[in-house]
Formats: C-alpha cells, sequence, structure tokens
C-alpha cells in the first residue's frame, strides 16, 4: 500500500513539473499590479488596488479591494468599467473613500463607501479633477489637489484647441506635454457643508499635505522662489487649515525638503533633506526632522550612507519607518529620535510604500526575484505576505533562477549584478547572454520580479542586470562617479561584468546581446559605439546625440548643471554625445524602439541612431508606438515590444531553444 501512494505521490509530482510551461509574451495579459496599501484605522483591514490588464479595452482596468489582517478573507469593492484607485479610510472608521472617473463623471472625483454596506457614492462634484486628497484626522475635512484649468462649458466649447502658450524655462513634461502656468493648488473640502474654499493660489504647485494630528493645520511642499523652475528648490510649509490663511515656511533649505509626515504627538514634522542645494538627480536625501512651531532641523540617517524614502511615523512618535536601497534590495528601516537605525525586514526582497503603525501593525508592497508585487503586513519585526494574487499564475510557468553575483572592473571597482538562468539548462553550459541594462541612471536592478528579464531567460538566454556607476544603493559617491562624465565608467562596470561572465564560464563569448531602456537604451548607443563584441542590440527610448537633446527634453536644468551650456561647453556636449559622432564604429544589428509622446527622451534620439545606421548599412529597425509617453502603458504594445526583442536577438545571436545560429554573413 504504501509503495503505490509513494508512487501516486512521484507521479503527481512528475505531472505537475511537466504541466508548466516558459514565461511568453501573452503573459502580459495575466500579470496583475497590486498597490497603494492603506490599514483601516481598527488595524484589522487593509484596502488596496488591484490593477487588470483587459485584453478587449486594452487596458488596464484598477480596482480596490480589501484584505483582513490574518489574510484569511479578501473582498472587492469596486466592479465599474472605469478605474478606482487613492483608496483612503476616514479616520473615524466609517468610510472608505477613492478617485474615480466612473460612470458619467467627467473627471476624476472622490467617492464613499459606507463600511456598513451599500453602493459607493459620490462625495464630491466639482468642476474640475481632483489628483490627490487627504482625510482630516478629525473625519470633518478634506483637502484636496485640484490644478488651474480653463472653464469649459460644453455649449461653448471651441471646434479649435487654441494655441499653447508658453513662458517657462521647463516648459515640457512627459505624460504632461506642453506646461503653462496651470499649478496644482490646494482646496479645503467640508464633509457636512459639502463646502469647497481655496486655501492657496499663485504661480507655483504644492504638494504632499499633511494634516496636524488636531486638524488645525496643514503641512505642504512648495517651491515658492522667484523662479522656480531654475531651482530645486522644495520648502515645508505650514498653514492654518481654513479660508484665507497665509503659510508660512518651516524650512529654509535652498536644496529640496520633501515627503513631510506629522508626528502623532504633533511635535515634530520628519521628511526627506537633500544633501545638495543644486539640481542633481545623483541626489540621496537624509531623514530629518524639525520642531513644528520651527527650530533647526536635525539629520537621523546622517550616518548611513544609502538612499532613503517613504518616512512614517510610529504611533508612539518614539520612532520613523523608512524605505533604505542597499545593494540589490530595498527594505523598512527604522529610526529613532536620536539617529540609531534598525532593520525591521530583510533577506533577498524589496519592500515599497510602507504604510499603518497602528497597534505596531504595518503594511507595505514587496516582491521578490519570484514573485510580483503582493501586500505583506509587518508586526513586531516580522512579516508576512497577505495577498496570493498571482499564485494560480505562478504555478503555470517554470521561471528562471536568480542569483546575485559580484565582478570587478578594469579600474577595480566593484558592481553589483543579478544573473538570471533559465530552468532547466545545466549550470555548467555556457549559454548566449544577453546584457539587460536599467533606467535613471539613478535606480538599482534588485531582487524583485523583473519580467523582462524572466521572459528573456524563457527563450533559453542567461540575462544579466548590472548596477553600473550611476546606480542608487552603494551610496552617494558610486552614484556620482558618473557627473559629467556619461557613456564612460558605466560602460566600463558593464563591459567587466560581461568578461567576468565569460571568465568563469557562464556566458558565449561569441552570442551576446545588449539592450535597455530610458538610460539603459542610452547605455546601450555608448556601449555599441565602444564595443563591437555584441550580435544583438534593441535601444529603447534611448538617445545619443545629446547635444540635440537640449531644449528637446524635460532635462534642461541637469544639463546646465552638470555640462553647462551648449554655446559655452561644446566640448562637454560633444564628448558625450560620442554614439552618434563613432555611429561608423557600431557593427551591432540595432532595433530602436520610442513611444510617440515621450517628451522623456524624445523619439529623435532614436530616430538620429536609426538613420545613422541605415545610411551605414547596419542591419536596423524602428519602432513607434501611438500615443505613448516615456513608459509603454497599453498591454498590446508591451506584448508587442516582448516579441520583437526576442525576435531581434534570436535573428541575430541564434535561437538558444533549438540552438539554431544565425546566417553567417
Amino acid at each position: 500500500m504504501k509503495q503505490v501512494l509513494l508512487s501516486a505521490c512521484l507521479l503527481c509530482i512528475a505531472f505537475s513539473a511537466f504541466s508548466q510551461r516558459a514565461l511568453n509574451p501573452s503573459d502580459v495579459y495575466k500579470l496583475k499590479s497590486v498597490s497603494d496599501p492603506q490599514l483601516a484605522p481598527d488595524g484589522n483591514w487593509i484596502a488596496y488596488v488591484l490593477s487588470t490588464p483587459d485584453s478587449a479595452k486594452d487596458k488596464y482596468d484598477s480596482d480596490i479591494w480589501m484584505i483582513n489582517w490574518d489574510g484569511s478573507e479578501s473582498i472587492r469593492l469596486t466592479t465599474s468599467a472605469e478605474s478606482e484607485n487613492r483608496p483612503r479610510w476616514s479616520p473615524d472608521g466609517k468610510y472608505l473613500t477613492f478617485l474615480s472617473s466612473r460612470y458619467e463623471t467627467k473627471s476624476p472625483q472622490i467617492w464613499k463607501l459606507d463600511r456598513r454596506g451599500g453602493e459607493a457614492v459620490k462625495l464630491t462634484e466639482l468642476k474640475y479633477g481632483i489628483s490627490d486628497y487627504a482625510w482630516s484626522p478629525d473625519s470633518k475635512k478634506i483637502v484636496l489637489i485640484i490644478k488651474d484649468q480653463e472653464s469649459i462649458d460644453d455649449k461653448d466649447k471651441k471646434k479649435t484647441t487654441p494655441p499653447i502658450v508658453m513662458d517657462r524655462y521647463h516648459f515640457k513634461n512627459d505624460g504632461d506635454g506642453y506646461l503653462e502656468h496651470k499649478r496644482d493648488h490646494l482646496y479645503l473640502y467640508d464633509i457636512e457643508t459639502k463646502k469647497l474654499d481655496t486655501l492657496t493660489r499663485g504661480d507655483f504647485d504644492e504638494s504632499s499635505p499633511v494634516w496636524s494630528p488636531d486638524s488645525k493645520r496643514l503641512a505642504f511642499v512648495s517651491n515658492r522662489t522667484s523662479d522656480a523652475d531654475r531651482n530645486v528648490n522644495a520648502d515645508i510649509w505650514i498653514i492654518e487649515a481654513k479660508k484665507g490663511s497665509t503659510p508660512r515656511p518651516l524650512t529654509t533649505w535652498k536644496g529640496a525638503d520633501t515627503s513631510p509626515a506629522w508626528s502623532p504627538d504633533g511635535k515634530y514634522i520628519a521628511y526627506l533633506k537633500s544633501r545638495s542645494e543644486e539640481f542633481s538627480i545623483y541626489d540621496q536625501p537624509h531623514l530629518a526632522m524639525i520642531p513644528a512651531e520651527g527650530g533647526q532641523p536635525v539629520l537621523l540617517s546622517q550616518k548611513m550612507d544609502r538612499d532613503v524614502s517613504a518616512p512614517r511615523w510610529t504611533a508612539d512618535s518614539k520612532s520613523i519607518y523608512t524605505v533604505v536601497d542597499d545593494d540589490r534590495t530595498s527594505h523598512i528601516v527604522s529610526f529613532d529620535l536620536s539617529g540609531n537605525s534598525k532593520a525591521i525586514t530583510s533577506g533577498e526582497q524589496v519592500f515599497y510604500t510602507p504604510q499603518g503603525g497602528i497597534n505596531n501593525r504595518w503594511v507595505a508592497v514587496s516582491s521578490d526575484a519570484k514573485t510580483p508585487n503582493e501586500i505583506y503586513c509587518i508586526e513586531n519585526g516580522k512579516s508576512k505576505r497577505l495577498t496570493h494574487v498571482h499564485d494560480d499564475f505562478l504555478k503555470q510557468v517554470n521561471l528562471a533562477s536568480v542569483k546575485g553575483f559580484n565582478s570587478t572592473s578594469k579600474d577595480g571597482t566593484i558592481v553589483g549584478g543579478i544573473l538570471y538562468w533559465p530552468s532547466g539548462k545545466p549550470t555548467n553550459e555556457k549559454l548566449p547572454l544577453i546584457l539587460w541594462i536599467h533606467g535613471g541612471p539613478t535606480s538599482q536592478d534588485d531582487y524583485a520580479f523583473d519580467l523582462t528579464s524572466q521572459m528573456l531567460a524563457a527563450k533559453g538566454y542567461a540575462v544579466a542586470n548590472v548596477n553600473y556607476r550611476g546606480s542608487n544603493g552603494k551610496g552617494m559617491a558610486f552614484s556620482k562617479a558618473i557627473y559629467a562624465d556619461w557613456g564612460n565608467k558605466e560602460v566600463m562596470d558593464l563591459l567587466g561584468a560581461v568578461d567576468h561572465l565569460v571568465k568563469i564560464g557562464v556566458a558565449d563569448p561569441n552570442r551576446l546581446g545588449i539592450g535597455g531602456w530610458s538610460y539603459g537604451g542610452i547605455l546601450t548607443d555608448y556601449t555599441t559605439a565602444s564595443d563591437s563584441r555584441f550580435k544583438a542590440a534593441a535601444s529603447g527610448a534611448g538617445s545619443a546625440l545629446q547635444l540635440s537633446m537640449y531644449g528637446s527634453d524635460q532635462y534642461t536644468l541637469q544639463y546646465e548643471t552638470e555640462l553647462g551650456v551648449p554655446w559655452k561647453n561644446a566640448d562637454k556636449w560633444m564628448k558625450v554625445s560620442y554614439p552618434f559622432f563613432k555611429a561608423d564604429k557600431i557593427k551591432t544589428p540595432t532595433i530602436y524602439m520610442v513611444g510617440e509622446k515621450d517628451f522623456n527622451v524624445p523619439a529623435a534620439g532614436s530616430e538620429q541612431m536609426y538613420q545613422a545606421l541605415k545610411t551605414l548599412g547596419v542591419p536596423t529597425q524602428f519602432v513607434v508606438y501611438p500615443g505613448q509617453f516615456h513608459g509603454i502603458s497599453v498591454p498590446s504594445y508591451q506584448k508587442d515590444r516582448l516579441i520583437r526583442w526576442t525576435e531581434w536577438y534570436d535573428k541575430y545571436i541564434g535561437n538558444p531553444l533549438n540552438q539554431t545560429l544565425p546566417p553567417k554573413k
């Protein structure tokens, strides 16, 4: 009998393994996105947003869900055809609100769900859309963020759109388009009377409003310098929560003070303070604290040379929870008011956006190399996964194994990377390698689930992610090492990682590919102009003739800070534009991709390189995704991009699954 049971068990295991399959591009439609967890005032329920791809409508639909603290019960709260987001609990626990332009609503408004049951009802009926909001602790008012807009009456609507007129230094932004003087301002909404009062005015933006515990004041972030577009100043301001109040500055640092969080006892405001007064994308802010009535700030994370974000107070006002990026991980770390830190989470995992602090209960989004984002609860220093949104999908597929590695660049710099190894491939076999480069550059490849790298590995390629100099996770000096010297140390680090993987017998030196998006696309161009060993490349939303990007993209302030203006510093601009001027050195067949409406790295950056390679007779292709910004958000386009990448690599490197090689030239 035991032998029969054992045989049956082994048969089930074998069948389960056999029934699993490799990832394929159509899985874009099966992967969901979990975000924005919010712990209820009683600490027993968590509301969150679940975004699901809709293949028929070719878009993502976001709904509000709720799960209890032990994860035993999950409830879908919204089901409309339009998306809902920004779930927020009323502090008295009676309501759950969210933003949506559902049904006949033409702009995002606040909708209210009574926790006792029933359909959601529209709480606000304003002429303009709400971009964000926050409940007052006494549950009597809500602060709204609304952007200035021209009043449009459907009866008087003009047939021709009026011209867009700009006189700002910073005049365009990806996703927003061309910028005029339409600013984000704060408004107060009274729950009982439904009266809306204007709280702030002027030619400047306000963001990140947070209430004082007594509901009498608001702290917010604003740059109120004479020409806000030309600097990175952001100060924290305090204003009485009533019409006609005048805000007063709480901080006066010439750099950026952001992300305010009011202590529950009302005494302090925690925030993020930039290290530099000048513009620097490499800046990694400190956690700071300042008395709410004014005074000198105290830097709490000064001993920690890492990127700190998302400050949240504990209920006793004695500690602040944050997220710290550290060498391929992001973990929740608490700081006491003396600056002593303690890691709350650990392991090869990433955590985002901690929320809560109620009865020492916290919630956060987390991911690891084989699990997309899920909601985790954290209590008494221990984390536990709550949602299992992706379990059914993950049971169907074989994923690549993921392992960290370190390599040494030719100048001795030690660089961290992540290697994806295809499922079922022997570890002693040399494989064709794709070097897939992250954007930013101030970002990092980490142990979160990476669909692109997993998809390439599913096609039989080994895939390497490398945290080149310029990346986060290893301190500010490591990040700032590429200041005004783009395409030098990063390329050295990328090539050093490839050399390492070839040397240890992982990568086939004759079958190498490279690619990336944004700064990953830019580094693809830099690398193929520096080294001809790569057989295929995919440059997404990149640029090479950096001189032509001045005034074309949204980074003029960065350019002028790092390189100076082109008419006075042409030598620096020419130096960082070397991929275009060395286009005749590029022998790698390259596919270029871009979003049609990308103002982050405009299409011209890819068009120029495509045209250069076309002129030179190097195999190339140019793909434009209509209506898309810097990020490709349409599911069918995401699928198309994955297909084109893998087909391009298969064509010029050779398909690893069936061992076909590209035709000899």
